[in-house]
């Protein structure tokens, strides 16, 4: 179909951690509001082109059975009453919001593979190629490409469909790291390609 997506077919949009209080986490509004923006546009186009869409959500149950006090990253949450599934803010982003056809996926780990049923819905559906979006660059991108890499999937990172709270831990991951495992783009050229190849 193109050099940046083989086969919508066989390929995945992961739009990974968006909840409401995830998004928020950008703070300049215009930004945050551009981000969702792009990222509704390529959720658009890939169901358009008859990409599975996935989105992947983390977060716990209430009281944290998930959560080990040796987890330096999530130990902190037990405290705090944070990312409990069905809370406010844990839903995805309204303006993102998933249709009937798409799969949730819930995680417990900073990974979309870690503590997820992701993997078998891929291989359920003949997927070799993962699109990634998704918040924090630094955190379940990050820990996605690594993972995904290992296992052999051909990956594109839509880094303008990714944020940070550190911009430049942001830059760095995608111009420097990702890309020596993953086709790094931004979102329209993503969109044009799959515009070509209906």
């Amino acid at each position: 179909m193109s050099q940046v997506i083989a086969d919508p077919k066989t390929a995945a949009l992961l739009v990974m951690d968006y909840h409401t209080v995830v998004v928020h986490m950008v703070e300049v509004e215009k930004e945050r509001d551009a981000l969702l923006a792009r990222t509704a546009r390529l959720v658009d186009a890939a169901r358009t082109a008859g990409m599975r869409v996935i989105y992947v959500v983390g977060g716990f149950r209430a009281g944290y059975p998930e959560v080990s006090p040796r987890n330096q990253g999530f130990a902190p949450l037990r405290e705090s009453g944070r990312f409990v599934e069905g809370t406010a803010g844990m839903e995805v982003h309204a303006a993102l919001a998933p249709r009937p056809e798409d799969v949730v996926v819930q995680k417990r780990r900073v990974s979309a593979f870690a503590g997820s049923d992701l993997e078998v819905v891929l291989r359920a559906n003949g997927i070799d190629q993962l699109v990634l979006a998704g918040i924090a660059t630094s955190g379940v991108v990050l820990s996605t490409v690594r993972a995904a890499a290992d296992a052999d999937y051909r990956l594109v990172v839509v880094a303008d469909c990714c944020a940070d709270r550190d911009a430049e831990v942001h830059r760095v991951l995608v111009e420097k790291v990702f890309p020596r495992q993953a086709t790094v783009v931004e979102a329209e050229k993503v969109i044009g390609a799959l515009a070509v190849g209906r």
